[in-house]
């Protein structure tokens, strides 16, 4: 099975609403909406239906990766795209969804988070994810998206061979 019509699930958490007028030092001029596009025209590229969400509370995120879970079960998608912002130092229930829904994720930083505070070292949600892009700006979606896309067939064309 290829990722044709397959769905890519990108989730944002909080704050990420405010691309392009929060610290755009840190996290460039970019808005939400033009990281969107940059996803939307990914994943027309690699034949896969994106599902972009945004929101600033933890619950909704533990949701959508449940939900996102299910339907990769299902085989109707591929994985999810997550930057936690924030939630990514603090959230045990994000790290526990995405374990529990065995949801494959890679998890984004826009910024390094590795060359900046302390505290925001440490990911709850490394561990649990399938991989970790930072500090390549908002082109760090689409590098997760590619990645996401090729695990995906690689793990298909694996499970045809045997």
């Amino acid at each position: 099975m290829s990722a044709v019509g397959l769905t890519v699930h990108v989730l944002n958490g909080p704050n990420l609403n405010l691309l392009g007028q929060r610290e755009p030092g840190v996290y460039g001029v970019q808005t939400l909406d033009d990281v969107e596009e940059l996803c939307r025209r990914t994943a027309e590229r690699l034949n896969l239906v994106l599902d972009f969400r945004q929101t600033n509370h933890e619950g909704v995120l533990v949701d959508w990766l449940q939900e996102a879970g299910a339907e990769q079960a299902a085989g109707r998608a591929i994985g999810a795209v997550l930057n936690p912002a924030a939630y990514t130092h603090t959230s045990v229930a994000l790290r526990d969804a995405i374990a529990g829904a065995r949801t494959r994720v890679v998890e984004v930083h826009i910024s390094n988070v590795h060359a900046r505070e302390e505290f925001r070292h440490h990911s709850y949600v490394s561990a649990v994810a399938s991989g970790t892009v930072v500090g390549f700006g908002v082109d760090g979606y689409r590098l997760a998206i590619e990645g996401l896309s090729a695990r995906h067939l690689r793990e298909t064309e694996d499970l045809r061979a045997v």
